[in-house]
């Protein structure tokens, strides 16, 4: 099955259509332009919408239900929310660039995949499934139930990565450091317990939490300069080290009273194995060797309505892999944010891919004033998905 379909001016209209506050607009639109392809979308109860075809075509009713006795099942991933504030659209160099919010985060990457969608070749029972979620910015609650209700056998997550394949990618997670002393009189000082003091160890033990790993690697290591360092355990082939940095630092009620508590905020990104549950225990069990006698410790993550964004790495010869950077011409190579990928990695083969860059030589692109994806990526990130979808399904 193959149509005409317009992807540059769907991309235009999307664009053009504000998604920053509530989705409903970009959504409506959609879900319109599937239909008027001939297919059946479904919005589900977490605000997903949903098309599938087979070789047979379309597919009406529950898409999320597939078989392993029915072939292979593909799907095309991304988002519709945008971060504000909303930025206009406009176009630059004869009309071969454009900007606006969501250009290339995520209205570029979604208008390839919808492209790809609707042309792409599948083969007798095999299954493209179109999936698209209305929150990834925010709390990902719509990829969250997609991972718990979607069977596939691989996913292809659409972000801004320069036509690249981005097989791996750091997760991220939040939390808090909390010291709590005992409050006196800032004249009596040593009648309390300064919490805001006891956190400068605390900062310089953070520093040294994926140090140790490392460390022993690099004792172990030969002393020829030519040869590379061995990796520590906390060290990924593809993604290096994770990191932990302190974001946020809040202590102290008056100036005249030792603080009794204070509260450190950190953003983590994760390298695979790690999990949420082993970093939060191994950072406390790591920093409360470094509280004063007196004082209490907690490391907490901060509450979520869905899962972290784990780390994820997808083998680089896997068929998927292979397929979309044969098709693209691109790099295998980590994607440089936390993605909702993370959520499909954990049940099949996932990577992420589409037109236009988080960065460039200039500063940041994704999520900046100055937002932009050139046409012809749009273009050539559709036949690339396109033409790895023809020779998988």
């Amino acid at each position: 099955m193959t149509m005409s379909f317009d992807t540059l001016g769907f991309h235009e209209r999307a664009v053009r259509t504000e998604s920053h506050e509530s989705v409903e607009g970009m959504r409506d639109l959609l879900v319109e332009t599937l239909e008027e392809a001939g297919a059946d979308p479904v919005v589900d109860e977490a605000g997903n919408t949903l098309a599938t075809r087979t070789g047979e075509g379309y597919e009406a009713g529950d898409v999320a239900k597939t078989s392993s006795d029915e072939g292979d099942h593909l799907v095309l991933n991304t988002h519709i929310d945008t971060v504000p504030p909303h930025v206009p659209f406009a176009e630059r160099e004869g009309g071969e660039v454009v900007e606006g919010r969501g250009a290339c985060d995520a209205k570029g990457p979604l208008a390839a995949l919808v492209d790809a969608f609707l042309s792409a070749g599948v083969r007798g029972g095999n299954r493209l499934t179109l999936a698209i979620t209305p929150d990834e910015e925010t709390v990902q609650t719509g990829a969250a139930h997609l991972a718990g209700t979607l069977d596939a056998d691989g996913f292809v997550v659409g972000e801004p990565t320069g036509l690249d394949v981005c097989n791996a990618a750091r997760g991220q997670y939040e939390g808090t450091v909390t010291v709590t002393g005992i409050a006196a009189h800032a004249a009596a000082p040593e009648s309390g317990a300064n919490a805001v003091r006891a956190m400068a160890p605390i900062l310089q033990a953070m520093e040294t939490y994926d140090e140790r790993g490392a460390q022993s690697a690099s004792d172990g290591a030969s002393g020829d300069s030519r040869e590379p360092r061995a990796r520590g355990p906390d060290e990924h082939e593809s993604l290096g080290r994770p990191t932990l940095t302190p974001t946020v630092i809040d202590g102290g009620e008056v100036s005249n009273q030792v603080p009794e508590e204070c509260v450190l905020t950190f953003d983590r990104r994760p390298v695979p194995p790690e999990t949420p549950e082993e970093f939060e225990s191994g950072l406390a069990a790591h920093l409360s060797e470094w509280v004063p006698s007196g004082m209490d410790l907690d490391v907490s993550l901060s509450p979520r309505e869905t899962p972290f964004l784990a780390a994820f790495a997808t083998d680089p010869d896997d068929p998927l892999v292979e397929a979309l950077a044969a098709a693209s011409g691109g790099e295998v190579r980590p994607f440089g944010a936390a993605t909702e990928a993370s959520y499909f990695a954990e049940h099949a083969p996932t990577v992420v891919f589409g037109p236009g860059d988080l960065a460039d030589d200039e500063g940041a692109v994704a999520h900046s004033e100055r937002e932009y994806v050139r046409r012809e990526e749009v273009q050539a990130a559709a036949r690339a998905v396109r033409d790895a979808v023809d020779g998988l399904l």
